[in-house]
């Protein structure tokens, strides 16, 4: 069975279900149950990590009320993420911006590198390195908000994000 098979087959068996809606969440429903982890991209590789996360002990970050910040700090993660919205469609792309909103919520910081404007568009602070590929790039072009980077002369990101960021805004 897939993920999104199982969901429907064990949907009365919460034990069952939760991990599995974790895994629907990260975009990853189409894999198949008992896919071994070597036939998995880096991307699927991250974000099945990612669901072991929400499943030991952060599936309260859903709750009303955050849990004592002082506890939040504590207990606080870094998550380093490359490129995981690889191969998502859409929909699965704000899919895992919610979990990663999540992660974020309960007090853990999440660092990604990505080149998905519509998961940059989410971020709190964007990093724009560059101004090229390769041997033309490793230098920092720009940083900020994503609104920031969007008005920043030379940076190729922020041309496109400007954009992107105008459709969504006339969308609202």
């Amino acid at each position: 069975l897939s993920v999104a098979e199982a969901l429907e087959f064990f949907a009365a068996q919460k034990r069952i279900r939760r991990p599995l809606e974790a895994l629907r969440d990260t975009g990853l429903d189409y894999l198949k149950l008992g896919q071994t982890s070597p036939t998995l991209s880096g991307g699927e590789a991250q974000r099945v990590k990612l669901v072991t996360h929400l499943l030991g002990g952060l599936k309260d970050s859903s709750a009303d009320t955050l849990p004592d910040p002082r506890l939040q700090i504590r207990n606080a993660k870094l998550f380093i993420l490359e490129e995981p919205t690889i191969g998502l469609h859409m929909s699965d792309v704000r899919r895992l911006v919610a979990v990663l909103q999540r992660l974020v919520d309960a007090g853990h910081s999440v660092i990604v590198i990505e080149h998905n404007l519509d998961l940059i568009a989410e971020a709190d602070w964007v990093i724009d390195l560059g101004p090229e590929a390769g041997e033309a790039g490793g230098e920092l072009v720009a940083e900020g908000t994503p609104e920031a980077v969007a008005r920043h002369p030379r940076s190729h990101t922020g041309r496109f994000l400007k954009t992107l960021l105008r459709l969504k805004e006339a969308r609202s």
